[in-house]
């Protein structure tokens, strides 16, 4: 039997309860292996732009169900509205025992200040009338992560490498890269003015941990990446920064008798 692993702090992002391409029971799976004193849930966890009643599977109800389990047993739980959960807005600083919803977040470190926030404020696609086609952009998203995941398990079949088609997207168009590259230097920028020695964002899907220096200081930026396709998170102890990256070899071994979610999910399609 496993022993959970203790942490200070454990920041996920980018869920997207409610879409196909979430891995739900990847998360679960790894949130029942930790122990954070403090979780912050960093936006985009509940997708309420793509929400379908005709999809909700019991995985992505249970991962809500551990979160409020940790919160009952003693882990402060932090939900920062992200835009694809923006509904969650009105409901801010709501607070039930150990669960708040709020917008942004400051907590102290071990003497050190970190200022956590999902990173949608930097990005005009999710306003006004970009808004809209970001949402019509967001339903071919999860189309792609669909189609892909299907072709994963074929691949999977015949003993080849999986492959992202996002990713491969991302990597390719140079807007793409640009995008990643100033979203980053804008929120290291900002918390190097407020004097903040780590800045914590989500929103981009792309986990990292990188010194940012200007003229005026340094900061640490960090990005907790997603569920969706790097099914990554960002854990903080005793000082130290890591990105967890999910190992399905490993995981595979604690739970051996789990069903399939990439195959309950190409039996979906099958079906349709």
């Amino acid at each position: 039997m496993y022993s959970k692993r203790e942490l200070q702090l454990l920041v996920i992002s980018d869920v997207h309860l409610g879409t196909f391409g979430c891995h739900a029971r990847e998360l679960l799976h790894y949130l029942k292996t930790v122990n954070p004193q403090t979780l912050v849930l960093n936006g985009d966890i509940i997708d309420m732009w793509n929400f379908s009643k005709n999809y909700f599977p019991s995985a992505h109800m249970d991962v809500l169900r551990h979160i409020m389990k940790m919160a009952s047993h003693g882990t402060h739980v932090y939900y920062i509205t992200g835009n694809h959960d923006e509904m969650l807005r009105k409901y801010t600083d709501l607070q039930l025992g150990n669960f708040e919803i709020v917008d942004k977040l400051l907590l102290n470190l071990d003497g050190k200040k970190a200022w956590i926030f999902h990173g949608d404020v930097f990005d005009a696609s999710t306003k006004g009338y970009a808004k809209f086609l970001a949402k019509l952009g967001g339903k071919g998203y999860d189309l792609l992560i669909l189609i892909n995941r299907f072709i994963n398990w074929i691949l999977n079949v015949f003993g080849r490498e999986k492959m992202s088609f996002s990713k491969k997207v991302k990597d390719s168009v140079k807007k793409a890269v640009a995008f990643v590259n100033d979203f980053e230097t804008t929120a290291a920028e900002l918390a190097i003015e407020k004097k903040y020695d780590y800045v914590v964002c989500g929103h981009i899907h792309m986990p990292q941990i990188k010194s940012v220096k200007t003229e005026k200081g340094e900061v640490i930026y960090l990005n907790s990446g997603d569920w969706v396709e790097n099914l990554t998170a960002l854990e903080y102890n005793k000082g130290q920064w890591d990105i967890f990256n999910y190992d399905k070899n490993y995981f595979d071994l604690i739970y051996p008798k789990e069903n399939n979610e990439e195959q309950d999910i190409v039996s979906k399609i099958l079906a349709s």
